[in-house]
């Protein structure tokens, strides 16, 4: 009995500081005053950042040609819409977010364009 204990303890001591093989990178953190979207599920991939230092509130902004959006988080004050289409326009999907810190994991569609608004 006694030995089972100690092959325990030093097999659970081998694995304890091991990662999983499947461990995602953090993703780059979306800072305060900003509005940030991933194209991957979960905050993965490569960040995309808009701001009121870059952005006009009300004007519409596209995403690059090729750059969609899965997930996003709205670390500004404002509210903002996200929109399926790149041109902001209604005939597609789109929902308004509030600012202050929401986060949506996996977006209900494919997110194309952003707007900010006035508070």
């Amino acid at each position: 009995m006694k030995k089972i204990v100690i092959l325990i303890a030093v097999v659970a001591g081998l694995f304890a500081g091991a990662a999983p093989a499947f461990a995602q990178p953090e993703p780059e953190p979306c800072e305060r005053g900003e509005f940030c979207l991933w194209p991957g599920e979960s905050y993965q991939g490569a960040i995309q950042r808009i701001a009121l230092e870059n952005t006009n509130p009300g004007e519409c902004v596209s995403l690059p040609e090729g750059v969609d959006a899965r997930s996003f988080a709205n670390r500004t004050k404002r509210p903002i819409t996200v929109y399926q289409g790149r041109d902001c326009a209604t005939e597609g999907e789109f929902d308004t977010y509030p600012g202050g810190g929401t986060f949506v994991p996996a977006a209900p569609y494919v997110v194309r364009g952003v707007q900010i608004w006035e508070n």
